[in-house]
């Protein structure tokens, strides 16, 4: 799903990624250009955004973790999708009940086609 939104701004030019094994919170968040607090946000709102936790419940991403990051910015912020529908894209949502219930009827008479085959 796509936002209607028509303001929809283009990203400046992010930095390389360094080759680091882990990256704090304050890293990422210069990597991507996305305040810390958003990024705690995406980890409630994308299960696969999982950074490890050590001591004192501090953050560490992994290079993986820094470039989903990059792809759910580019999906908010340049091309303008809601929260759901960057969710939907990435393939880690549970689509919406609407288009759950189109394909369910789809299966239906695909099934009813094939049984009509059978008989």
């Amino acid at each position: 799903m796509r936002s209607l939104n028509k303001r929809a701004k283009i990203s400046p030019e992010l930095p390389d990624i360094p080759s680091k094994r882990y990256f704090t919170i304050g890293e990422v968040s210069g990597l991507c250009d996305v305040a810390p607090h958003i990024l705690r946000y995406w980890e409630q709102e994308f299960p696969p955004l999982k950074p490890s936790k050590r001591r004192g419940n501090r953050r560490y991403y992994q290079r993986q973790d820094v470039v989903l990051v990059r792809t759910i910015r580019s999906l908010l912020y340049d091309e303008g999708y809601t929260i759901s529908g960057a969710r939907q894209r990435l393939g880690t949502g549970v689509p919406d009940p609407i288009s759950r219930a189109v394909n369910l009827r789809d299966v239906r008479l695909e099934l009813e086609q094939v049984l009509d085959l059978l008989e």
